[in-house]
């Protein structure tokens, strides 16, 4: 098999989130404890850290890999969705995971994929996993793929789980309520592990803490602990201070993930740090320093408040529930444009009137669809952004759209894409 043809079998083979959505989405771990019972149970050989939440939790499991990295550790990071290569979700101190292993992977295991069924996630978990041991990684960072609770991933015993936060997201599948998606994402909270929650809210906290509490597993709250002061952006860097209890515990850090809400993430991070120190981990500031100014160059993280271009600017953000897309228009209105061109396209299992409700009226829009299954029809998006007074034209494709705009523009406006994670794959 070529590489290619072991990404198509993948792909085509194996039921897809990203292509059909929940039917993919296996409602036990079954498949993944038979799976890595096979492969000898590859994710108890190091460490790992479990990172879970709404939004934020690849941003967040970047910048804990990166520190990690520049604390001397062997570092592996799995994170999903990929954007441009499939092997972005599978890396060893940023670099990603080599083809041969991934054809090899599954040509040894093509007997045990026909017999267990699993789906395309629970497959690249157990590639993970295994890279990982072959690699002798002294630790993982692992991102969960959809809740906790019922995920792939949540077969790990890790040092540390985090938890960034809780919206409305995959209500289809997680519960309508947060408190309901809150329980789901508790599901990684683990027996005497320690777990950091990044953001409060009044109907996730007894969640937690009741898990926590059942679980004896020792609970923190970044925000009750940490803050941000002196916030500013330069060029490509968000600048600030971090403060324990108005004590400054960091001074002048750099993140080169220029985003508003990197300010939430960022406080998680720190006080994973700090968690991590406690039971041993040795990370002096200068390695979060040294980190935090380079995540992108150490990790491959891209999508993330992204600039594309300039003259006229073009920015892109994988944002896409109504929490992500707040966080986006905040930052638009930060950015300092004379017109606004937005380029959307979205997928058809979101709720599409939450962010079309929260999406500026005074922006000409390119209505677009992400190539895939799973995307909400052009046309559709059109009619429904009609409801909320968003006007502008529908294109087939997203490079049509970015093309529409690109010759609309003027310098000094901004065009901004997103709306889906997969709208931002087919431009980066």
């Amino acid at each position: 098999m070529t590489y290619q043809k072991t990404l198509d079998f993948l792909y085509s083979k194996l039921p897809m989130f990203t292509r059909v959505g929940a039917s993919a989405f296996k409602k036990d771990l079954h498949n993944t404890v038979a799976l890595c019972n096979a492969l000898g149970n590859p994710q108890n050989k190091y460490k790992t850290i479990h990172i879970g939440g709404t939004n934020g939790k690849g941003s967040t499991s970047h910048m804990l890999a990166a520190i990690l990295q520049k604390a001397g550790y062997k570092t592996g990071l799995y994170t999903s969705p990929h954007l441009k290569d499939f092997r972005e979700r599978i890396r060893v101190n940023g670099k990603m995971v080599a083809k041969k292993f991934v054809i090899d992977f599954v040509r040894q295991q093509e007997q045990l994929i026909s017999e267990i069924e699993p789906s395309f996630f629970e497959v690249t978990v157990g590639m993970a996993f295994s890279y990982f041991e072959q690699a002798q990684v002294d630790v993982a960072v692992i991102e969960v793929g959809l809740g906790g609770r019922l995920d792939s991933t949540n077969i790990i015993l890790p040092d540390l789980s985090v938890i960034t936060n809780i919206s409305l997201d995959h209500t289809n599948m997680l519960g309508n309520t947060f408190g309901e998606i809150a329980f789901e994402k508790a599901g990684i909270i683990k027996q005497n592990t320690p777990i950091v929650i990044g953001e409060r809210h009044p109907e996730t906290d007894p969640v937690f803490i009741k898990k926590a509490k059942e679980q004896n597993a020792n609970l923190v709250f970044a925000e009750d602990e940490l803050s941000a002061n002196h916030i500013s952006k330069l060029a490509n860097t968000l600048k600030l201070d971090i403060l324990q209890k108005d004590q400054v515990l960091l001074k002048g850090l750099q993140l080169d993930l220029t985003g508003t809400y990197q300010l939430k993430n960022i406080l998680t991070v720190i006080d994973a740090v700090k968690e991590l120190r406690k039971i041993g981990y040795q990370i002096p500031d200068e390695a979060i320093y040294q980190a935090l100014k380079n995540v992108k160059k150490l990790t491959g993280l891209q999508g993330r408040w992204q600039t594309l271009s300039k003259k006229p600017l073009i920015i892109c953000d994988t944002g896409h529930n109504k929490a992500g897309i707040s966080e986006v228009i905040q930052n638009i209105s930060q950015t300092p444009h004379q017109n606004l061109h937005m380029v959307i396209g979205m997928v058809k299992d979101k709720d599409i009137s939450a962010v079309l409700a929260l999406l500026p009226k005074n922006a000409a829009y390119y209505f677009c669809q992400p190539h895939l299954e799973r995307a909400l029809q052009v046309n559709e998006l059109a009619d429904q952004a009609s409801n909320f007074q968003l006007k502008g034209k529908t294109f087939a494709t997203v490079e049509e759209a970015l093309a529409a705009a690109k010759n609309q523009a003027n310098d000094d406006d901004l065009i901004f894409v997103g709306g889906s994670t997969f709208v931002v794959a087919e431009i980066i």
